[in-house]
């Protein structure tokens, strides 16, 4: 069941996540998380900016009351999970912003004001690292 992966700065994308809160997938019959997950490859295949963030993915993240959620992570930070994205380039764009401003974070802490505004609105829910919580 688990598949490895480099362990690091990365996005976990569910792949199987829906389209919207009202359609499940789209007229070719792809699901909105598979689209988001293909749209993130496509920005960061085109801006160097991102090659320090996995793009990884994986079947349902358990959040799926949201839609097309991704999870924030790196090796010993505080980790997040963001949902409720359109599969656009937009959203795309603005999830890797976020990413690389977390793993150029000591914890994994990326101050408000730092934030794309893309992913303002799109938290869900943090984790700490395995061996931490916060204070």
């Amino acid at each position: 069941m688990l598949r490895a992966v480099e362990s690091g700065a990365s996005v976990v994308v569910c792949s199987t996540c829906r389209l919207s809160a009202e359609r499940r997938e789209d007229g070719e019959g792809r699901r909105g998380g598979a689209l988001l997950a293909e749209a993130m490859r496509a920005v960061q295949a085109s801006d160097p900016a991102y090659v320090g963030v996995a793009v990884q993915d994986m079947p349902c993240l358990f959040a799926c009351q949201r839609h097309c959620t991704v999870h924030v992570r790196g090796s010993g930070k505080i980790g997040y999970v963001l949902g409720d994205f359109t599969p656009d380039e937009d959203a795309a764009r603005a999830i890797l912003d976020y990413a690389a401003r977390h793993a150029a974070s000591e914890e994994g802490v990326v101050r408000y004001a730092d934030w794309p505004q893309g992913v303002k609105g799109h938290f869900i829910v943090r984790t700490p690292p395995e061996g931490f919580v916060c204070s």
